[in-house]
């Protein structure tokens, strides 16, 4: 931006030599912009250094010959916007709305001149003496083309002015006209009419006559001009933190944000990165999630952040500053390191991005981090007396809202983030078996967890409730041990990227592998029961069983179906099934085997086991060993294959124990044809009409 350039030039050199400033308006460090409609002129004028006649030939001549044209031509073969920058100066970009452009110079060392081309690859340069003297500073006037009249509207150019310059150093002015309200003195005329018209106000004539009389006036419309300050949002993030309050940054995020609610956001982090890259940022944690957050994740680019090159606004669309897992996050990144005349698409590829991005990720684990450690509920300030906790109080509860808001983009990070795993995996919340309804942290967990056990337990499915009353946690909660509910569809995903936590390994409990310490009864269970169990696997050879194994996770259900370890548990196979495009023929490589885990102790089972030590070959004890398998694999949350042979079974055991016959059949219905009965055909008859053999 060559304005701000020369602004900061004029700036660095009054540090050693006041004089160069010089007087009065002369000395103002700003930025005007006018407009004239009738001559289709946008002026835009700085106080800056200025140029000398060589530096006009040598800034400005030497590119107008070598690259305007192919600039131009560029532009009008359909050439990509971005390109802006790579012909050497962006100032060539005003020959897309403009078809002839002045520019008036005022150096302190040379005099006023003017620098004029049409873009055709000649300019002209001649002594300026006959605009206003500039003092000092620069001037450029755009002769608009009739397909460019929009930036001859102030509201165009105040949005122009807020997009990409709200936060330049030096103030930018627009010289605006407005119709205001004036108070003029009415006419002789008017004020006679209105005395004669208004007799009542002669009641107190005597009263009248002690006071003053005012002088008549009416309210008439006029249009005024004024200079008007288009940046006066302050760029905070220049400051020290220390010198920010909380009002200016909540003030600033709301207007960055074009937030309009009164809450305040959940936290920010303020901070300068030096080294190799410099650049300072302000990262901002909004108090809500927007509606569509999480609508097109995958095909939506657009990023909360905006990129600025010394206070000049680039872009908010580089998807490479952060991940997209934290894409809720808004904030300003403002870098002195990054190139500014240069293209988009060589700004994204720019070795520096890569290092602002990781410093980026760090930071805003850090203030989320922070957003934990600041909640009084959180488990990590368990050990912080009442009085501590009581000076934490403002902060309460609120990681469990930033949870409810944001906790799927923290999975989604624990999926896609490899190198930053762990860190999420902190951040992680849940509701257990022993959380009493309130979030928990994998931390808190392995604090809770038994002597002696090695892995962290969990469940997965559509809701807390469901999974309360779940078969699998029988023998779990029995003997104390704590099960994570996972109820977040994006849940199944998450577990199969978090392996482990703290060298703790993660076990799905509907899953086959499941230890809980040794069974010294276990071999002589498997021998008592393995006729039955050699039996049954061979009953379910339609079923698509894998085998039948004695359980150690039952305690009052009779049977339960597991799935195998790196396989999809029930809970992923109804999610798969309800994808709109899903494939039923590749699924079938991804569902896990088939287990069925019997409940030694329940008298069902032993039951079983003796019936077919009697009679194997029975086809009732078949039938009913398939039944078994079919109510355990819908309480275990898979969907049943046949819903009409279970329901034909069920219907058999209700058939036998009322007693009813295995050959009573369904009472045949009437098959003679329905009559319309007398007062209907008595209805029909009167609603037909009539008609005359000589009227048809």
């Amino acid at each position: 931006m060559p304005l701000m350039y020369a602004l900061d030039k004029i700036r660095f050199l009054s540090l050693t030599d006041k004089e160069v400033l010089g007087e009065g308006d002369t000395a103002k460090l700003e930025i005007q912009i006018k407009l004239d409609k009738e001559k289709k002129i946008l002026s835009i004028r700085d106080r800056g250094i200025g140029m000398t006649k060589e530096d006009l030939i040598k800034n400005l001549g030497t590119i107008a010959k070598s690259g305007t044209s192919a600039f131009v031509e560029k532009m009008q073969s359909g050439g990509d916007l971005n390109l802006i920058g790579q012909f050497g100066v962006g100032f060539y970009s005003v020959y897309l709305v403009a078809d002839y452009v002045e520019v008036i110079s005022k150096h302190n060392d040379d005099k006023q001149y003017v620098w004029e081309s049409k873009a055709d690859g000649a300019f002209a340069i001649s002594e300026d003496t006959w605009n206003e003297p500039l003092g000092r500073g620069t001037e450029i006037r755009l002769h608009l083309r009739d397909e460019a009249k929009e930036y001859l509207e102030e509201d165009k150019l105040k949005d122009l002015v807020k997009k990409y310059s709200e936060f330049i150093n030096f103030p930018i002015y627009l010289w605006t006209t407005k119709e205001v309200d004036v108070e003029v003195p009415a006419d002789e005329e008017e004020s006679s009419e209105e005395e004669e018209s208004t007799p009542e106000a002669k009641e107190d004539e005597d009263t009248e006559e002690d006071e003053e009389k005012k002088p008549k006036t009416k309210t008439i419309k006029e249009t005024t001009s004024e200079w008007e300050l288009l940046n006066d949002v302050k760029a905070v993030w220049l400051r020290s933190p220390k010198e920010v309050t909380d009002e200016e940054y909540s003030k600033f995020y709301h207007s960055l944000a074009k937030d309009f609610g009164d809450e305040k956001p959940m936290s920010w982090s303020h901070f300068t990165a030096e080294g190799d890259v410099e650049f300072k940022a302000l990262l901002f944690v909004p108090p809500k999630a927007p509606h569509d957050l999480y609508e097109s994740y995958y095909n939506n680019n657009k990023s909360n952040l905006k990129l600025y090159v010394r206070r000049v606004f680039i872009s908010d669309e580089f998807d490479d500053l952060l991940p997209k897992y934290l894409n809720f996050l808004k904030g300003i990144v403002d870098s002195d390191t990054l190139p500014l005349n240069v293209s988009r698409e060589m700004l994204q590829q720019h070795s520096s991005l890569k290092t602002i991005k990781k410093k980026l990720i760090r930071k805003a684990l850090d203030m989320i981090r922070k957003i934990a450690e600041e909640d009084p509920d959180e488990y990590s300030n368990k050990d912080k007396t009442d009085e501590e906790k009581s000076e934490m109080a403002e902060k309460k509860g609120q990681y469990a809202k930033f949870w409810n808001e944001f906790g799927k983009s923290i999975k989604l990070g624990i999926i896609e983030d490899a190198t930053n795993r762990n860190r999420l995996a902190k951040l992680l919340r849940f509701e257990s078996t022993k959380s009493d309804g309130k979030l928990a942290s994998l931390d808190e967990y392995i604090s809770r967890m038994k002597p002696g056990q090695k892995d962290i337990f969990y469940i997965t499915g559509s809701s807390k409730e469901q999974l309360e009353k779940s078969p699998f946690l029988e023998r779990l909660t029995k003997k104390n041990y704590e099960v994570i509910f996972f109820t977040d569809p994006v849940d199944e995903y998450l577990m199969q990227y978090l392996m482990d936590y703290e060298d703790k390994k993660f076990q799905n409990v509907s899953k086959e592998g499941l230890k809980l310490g040794k069974d010294s009864k276990l071999k002589d269970l498997k021998e008592s029961f393995k006729e039955l169990t050699d039996w049954w696997k061979k009953a379910l050879e339609s079923e698509n069983v894998d085998s039948v194994k004695i359980s150690n996770r039952l305690h009052d259900t009779p049977c339960v179906v597991v799935t195998s370890k790196y396989g999809w548990s029930a809970n992923m196979e109804k999610i798969m099934q309800a994808q709109t495009l899903s494939d039923s023929s590749k699924q079938a490589y991804m569902r896990g085997k088939r287990v069925l885990e019997i409940n030694p102790r329940h008298p069902i089972i032993k039951e079983l086991r003796d019936k077919v030590a009697q009679d194997n070959e029975s086809e009732g004890l078949k039938q009913t060993a398939r039944l078994v398998y079919q109510t355990a694999l819908m309480e275990s949350g898979f969907n049943l294959p046949d819903p009409k042979e279970f329901a034909s079974s069920i219907y058999r055991s209700v058939q036998k124990s009322l007693d009813l016959s295995p050959d009573a059949t369904v009472e045949e219905e009437d098959e003679a044809e329905d009559q319309p009965d007398s007062e209907e055909k008595s209805s029909k008859d009167e609603a037909e009409p009539s008609y005359d053999k000589d009227e048809l």
